[in-house]
């Protein structure tokens, strides 16, 4: 016993500075302690076998502890999470729990409407597409979307009214499943096997989908064609001037866009 007393005293005026030795320190404010360069990026993505990633921008994420990195590869944006210590990556995406909202989304749209994106629309066939409204259509719409994505069925109910308003503008649906969606390819091929928007629509308000009854090589093409433009996530929109828009959009928002496109910065 007199052991144990003797060593807490010892210890005592150790234990009574430790608060006043952790308060202040980087979880107030990150940027005190650490840093993260676009140097340092550019040797990350060389080490990732990505050297030709350009480096947009560096923030701190949403989660304490990761850098935010925002990137451009070959056409493609998108963002990368760099840990403090800068040995370790991840992708997102990152949701808030208390609004359910996707960050990594807002942040890709955000950096998408700062800095628009554009193709090049004649390299887009539309032979295989689902289309939306009246083929003869002053203005065509590209829509990559997943069966299972549940913001491609939100845009979905926008895209209705879209062409409930107006006749000059169509929607060409190209099936894009992802891989985080497991049963979205086999829904996807039985769609396209039956070259039905019905389907689709069923899907989006939870009916039941037929499985395929077909072999279709347009889910393959469609994945391959949006790689080859830089689209990695759906829903995404590509109008008829060829901006890249991700992500939802109201009907208003989206008419708008058709019928004013932004003049494009030379």
């Amino acid at each position: 016993m007199k052991k144990i007393l003797v060593t807490f005293v010892l210890l005592f005026p150790l234990l009574s500075v430790l608060p006043a030795l952790g308060f202040g320190g980087c979880e107030e404010n990150c940027q005190k302690c650490h840093s993260l360069n676009k140097e340092e990026v550019k040797d990350i993505f060389t080490k990732l076998q990505i050297p030709d990633a350009q480096v947009m921008d560096i923030k701190m994420s949403p989660i304490k502890g990761l850098w935010e990195v925002s990137l451009e590869n070959k056409g493609a944006r998108g963002l990368m999470y760099v840990g403090f210590s800068k040995k370790y990556v991840m992708s997102g995406p990152i949701f808030e729990v208390e609004t359910a909202s996707n960050k990594t989304q807002e942040t890709l749209q955000k950096m998408n409407n700062e800095v628009p994106r554009y193709v090049e629309t004649s390299t887009i066939p539309l032979d295989n597409a689902l289309v939306m409204g009246r083929k003869d259509a002053r203005y065509k719409v590209v829509v990559f979307t997943d069966p299972d994505c549940p913001f491609c069925g939100k845009l979905h109910v926008e895209l209705k009214k879209v062409i409930a308003e107006s006749k000059d503008i169509a929607f060409y649906l190209k099936l894009m499943p992802l891989a985080m969606h497991p049963d979205a390819r086999w829904k996807s091929q039985s769609i396209l096997c039956k070259k039905s928007l019905q389907l689709l629509e069923d899907n989006f308000e939870k009916k039941p989908v037929p499985k395929p009854d077909c072999d279709t090589k347009d889910i393959d093409e469609n994945i391959k064609l949006a790689e080859a433009l830089g689209i990695t996530g759906t829903p995404t929109l590509v109008m008829p001037d060829g901006q890249v828009v991700t992500g939802a959009r109201d009907s208003r928002a989206i008419t708008d866009m058709v019928l004013n496109p932004r003049a494009k910065e030379k």
